[in-house]
This record gives structure tokens, C-alpha cells and sequence, in this order.
């Protein structure tokens, strides 16, 4: 039976932030659970880099169905949490049911993929205090405020946590996140 892992999102993640560590995770031979507010298809966001644009810019990106919602999780059916960016995590931090998941991977050491806006979810939590992450450069304050040291790199590993800016940066984010779990929790 294979390890399965959990990412946690909603309405407006970042499109390549949820899809390509949920195929990648699968290619690995882990089986990958979304989890959402509520099970129901997810509208996602595309986030590009335009000339002329002092920030990203934002078009409708695919859908998706979440497979359980947030009340619904078991964090200890899970090896590891995946938790992607995009305008989502501004408002899924305040779920408290979002935060109990959350926790509990950070209480058990499991291992954890962040990036983007994703560690405004983990900050939610406390979980950054005295870590070094990287995220989306314009949240430098946000993770110096919760406590962690900001590196502007394209993964900073910390332990069992791995953090990541951006969708560009997802080959140096898989390739860390992958060899933790390897080494933690071999798909099969």
C-alpha cells in the first residue's frame, strides 16, 4: 500500500503549485490527497511574470476536486503535507480546522513542502519560529514577523520542512522535498 500525502488548498492556489507536486508526488509512487474547505471542485489561478508589471499577474487557471474537506482529515493517514501558494493561503489561514491539520504534522516532525503564500499558513501556526524558509520575496516581512530567517534562494531545507519562492523554482522544491522523503518515508 502506498504512503499517501496531503496538500492542503483552495479557491485561487496557484495552478502549477498544487498540480505539479500532486503528479510528481504520484510519479514517485505516493498516493496524493486534496483537501479543501469542502469537497468540491477548486477554481485555481494562474500567477505569471509580465514586463511592465511591478507584481505578478493573475488569469483563471484549471479546476480541480478537492477529495476531502479540512474537518475530514486524519493527519496520521498522512507521511507528509504538501502546502501550496497563490491568493489561498491569505484566507484559508483563519480555518481553524485547517490549523489543527497543520499542527499536527508540525507536532509529529513529519515532512512538509511549502511555497509561495504557502508559509502564511504554516506562520499561522507558530510552526516558522526560529526556522530559516524562503517564500515569495514580498513576504520577507511576513516570515520575519513569525519569527523565521528569510533566504532568498530557490529551496531552503530546515530540518523536515522545505520551502520554495515560486513555480519556477519547482525543480530545486521537489528535488529536496523528494529526498527527505525518501530518506523519512519511502513511497512503498
Amino acid at each position: 500500500m502506498a504512503a499517501k500525502i496531503l496538500i492542503v488548498t483552495g479557491d485561487a492556489a496557484e495552478s502549477l503549485e498544487v498540480l505539479y507536486p500532486y503528479q510528481r508526488l504520484q510519479e514517485e509512487g505516493y498516493e496524493v490527497h486534496i483537501a479543501a474547505p469542502s469537497r468540491k471542485r477548486l477554481r485555481f489561478v494562474v500567477h505569471d511574470f509580465e514586463e511592465g508589471f511591478d507584481t505578478y499577474t493573475e488569469k483563471p487557471g484549471y479546476t480541480w476536486p478537492a477529495d476531502l474537506a479540512f474537518s475530514e482529515v486524519d493527519p496520521g493517514q498522512y507521511v507528509a503535507l504538501v502546502v501550496p501558494g497563490g491568493r489561498a493561503p491569505e484566507y484559508l489561514r483563519n480555518d481553524p480546522e485547517l490549523r489543527k491539520v497543520l499542527k499536527a504534522f508540525f507536532d509529529s516532525d513529519k515532512p512538509v513542502a511549502q511555497i509561495c503564500h504557502g508559509p502564511l499558513l504554516t506562520a499561522s501556526v507558530d510552526a516558522l519560529r526560529g526556522r530559516r524558509v524562503t517564500a515569495y520575496p514580498a513576504l520577507e516581512p511576513d516570515m520575519q514577523t513569525a519569527g523565521a530567517t528569510f533566504r532568498d534562494t530557490d529551496a531552503v531545507v530546515d530540518g523536515a520542512l522545505v520551502s520554495s519562492r515560486a513555480w519556477p523554482d519547482h525543480p530545486s522544491w521537489m528535488r529536496e522535498f523528494l529526498t527527505i522523503l525518501r530518506d523519512k518515508t519511502p513511497a512503498a
